[in-house]
């Protein structure tokens, strides 16, 4: 049975279960004048022709800025049947037209019969509403609370802990008198997601929201819902009091010019709005009890407009620990070095799908998303979590001391003179030296070649394959060749391939970089036996490895894998020793062809 209501403007339509606000009532230009149009604004965008107006005249303005929101519908149009939350529930939970007749015949699968155990005893269940705990009623074309023949909400499904009010026709005091505490005394979440709550627009909606009691609910969702901040913060200040969680994401919100009223507030969601810089939430510094804040998708690329300058204002809550800037606009490493000082109590962040770790003007610029992981993980020495990964003592250390290496590399690639201003882009550099000891800088005798010339623009590379011989020592046969550094990674195992006789596919090529790095792991001394042995090996640094108070070194090597990578960024300088090994499918060749 439909529950009918007034139509007026700001009203809820819904024309195969496409729901629209009706924006404007009368006639349009250029059609017939007796015909009586209803401008309506769709919930989805992308379903209407225009944004309100209408060959050169406007006749209504949508909230969305989406110039393909509204359409004109004639009046007379048959609308989908609307229906009251008790009917909403009724309908899903304990309707018997939703039973199948055939389902009490037995089922027969490959000749056997097919006992459906404890259906009806479900049935049975769903049919209880008194006891229903979890009711999601969402996109039932719900209007009114109570139809004049309904049976009243207390009475039907006054358990209901958990409710999905989401995406239907209700006004903002219909919902009020399904969520009331002498109605639904145990409800504690609740979504009213994709609603227009278009009576809080007009100038009267303080006088609406303060004749409606407050409600215990401890989580809200008001998502896509279209109101502004300060309306939102009405609602939450004479309403939700209680709250813990609040969700108001997909509202066009470009900037908080309210603190949230709310002092029991944990978790706060913003995801998919239109902030730019985390100076347009600085009002939430005043809330003092915020320990999850999340901005999934919004446009977020810096500190503030100036991202120069930090002040106090741009500081957060100290017990804000877990922060979601993933899917923005980050293409700084300086706005990850200024979420210290912006989150003092940052422990955990997800900054994945962020074109920081895609590419970078920074010298320091990822390589990719494990670099970049890697790098946000040195350069923020308080995270315990990133991008939902706990982080382990020795991937910290492992972070920790190639974010050092890089450092090193990018003072190594400037003048003496300029190392200073290097080092004074990386915040934590003296935390990093005073724990592994500063890295080598070996600056590069190719710096007097001008660029122009070939030799600046050619690598020479010194591959050797080992191979052991029949008495069982292993030799090198060793072949050097220049190869241009803007050749990708496949052409130049076609060459390695071409100069060992041996099918590219079947190699590996592996950078030896001739530089030491730190291994965590080995910071308690190694054992040993007191006295030794006559004829025991003794471990040089030309060997393999050297042991220094702050751990042990390695050899650094870095596998070449295949891509479209040019060569010139796999290696560093002019000059490059590979080891190239063959598969072990491949037979071991008789020759190698003269060069």
């Amino acid at each position: 049975m439909a529950n009918v209501q007034p139509i007026a403007i700001g009203g809820r339509l819904s024309y195969g279960s496409a729901i629209c606000t009706l924006r404007y009532i009368g006639p349009v230009a250029g059609t017939d004048q007796s015909t009586v149009w209803f401008g309506v604004e769709w919930d989805d965008h992308s379903r209407g022709k225009h944004d309100g107006s209408h060959q050169g005249q406007r006749y209504f303005t949508c909230k969305s800025p989406s110039p393909t929101a509204a359409s004109f519908i004639k009046s007379s149009r048959s609308q989908d049947p609307s229906r009251s939350f008790i009917q909403a529930v009724k309908r899903k939970y304990a309707d018997e037209d939703h039973r199948d007749d055939v389902s009490e015949r037995p089922n027969v699968i490959s000749g056997k019969v097919v006992e459906e155990v404890g259906f009806d005893k479900i049935q049975e269940q769903q049919r209880r509403l008194h006891e229903l705990k979890i009711v999601l009623v969402d996109g039932q074309q719900i209007n009114a609370a109570e139809d004049a023949t309904d049976e009243v909400i207390e009475t039907v499904c006054p358990s209901i802990v958990e409710l999905d009010l989401s995406r239907n026709l209700l006004s903002f005091q219909e919902t009020h008198k399904i969520i009331r505490r002498n109605k639904l005394p145990h409800l504690r979440l609740l979504k009213l997601n994709g609603n227009r709550f278009s009576e809080l627009d007009s100038r009267s909606r303080v006088e609406i929201l303060d004749s409606l009691e407050a409600i215990p609910v401890g989580e809200l969702h008001m998502d896509d819902v279209l109101l502004r901040w300060d309306q939102l913060c009405n609602i939450l200040s004479k309403i939700f009091k209680s709250l813990t969680t609040f969700s108001a994401s997909s509202n066009i919100l470009k900037s908080l010019d309210y603190s949230i009223p709310i002092h029991s507030l944990k978790t706060l969601i913003l995801d998919f709005n239109q902030f730019a810089t985390l100076s347009d939430l600085t009002l939430l510094k005043q809330c003092s009890s915020l320990e999850i804040l999340r901005l999934k998708g919004n446009s977020i690329s810096s500190v503030a407009q100036d991202p120069f300058v930090l002040t106090p204002s741009h500081q957060f809550g100290d017990k804000l620990r877990y922060v979601d800037l993933s899917y923005n606009a980050i293409a700084s490493w300086k706005f990850v070095d200024d979420l210290d000082y912006c989150f003092p109590g940052l422990t955990e962040l997800r900054l994945s799908h962020n074109p920081i770790y895609e590419t970078s003007s920074d010298s320091q610029a990822s390589g990719g998303a494990e670099e970049g992981y890697m790098l946000t993980l040195a350069r923020l020495g308080k995270l315990t979590n990133l991008n939902f990964s706990r982080i382990t003592a020795a991937e910290r250390s492992n972070a920790e001391m190639f974010y050092l290496s890089r450092i090193g590399r990018a003072i190594a690639e400037v003048p003496e003179t300029e190392a200073a201003s290097v080092i004074a882009q990386h915040k934590r550099y003296a935390v990093l030296c005073e724990k592994y000891g500063e890295p080598a800088i070996i600056r590069s005798n190719a710096d007097g070649i001008n660029p122009l010339f070939l030799e600046a623009r050619l690598i020479r590379f010194t591959f050797y394959l080992p191979q052991r011989t029949r008495d069982g020592k292993v030799e090198k046969i060793t072949l050097s060749k220049e190869i241009p550094k803007s050749f990708d990674v496949y052409r130049v195992k076609g060459i390695v391939g071409k100069l060992f006789g041996v099918p590219p596919l079947n190699l590996r090529l592996t950078w030896e970089t001739g530089e030491w790095d730190p291994v965590a792991g080995y910071e308690e001394e190694e054992e040993s036996s007191g006295d030794d042995e006559e004829g025991s090996e003794k471990i040089t640094v030309s060997e393999k490895q050297v042991v220094r108070e702050t751990g042990r070194l390695m050899k650094r090597e870095v596998e070449i894998e295949e891509s479209t990578r040019v060569i010139g960024n796999c290696v560093d300088g002019l000059e490059a020793t590979i080891r190239v090994e063959v598969n072990k499918t491949t037979a071991v060749l008789a020759s190698i062809p003269a060069m």
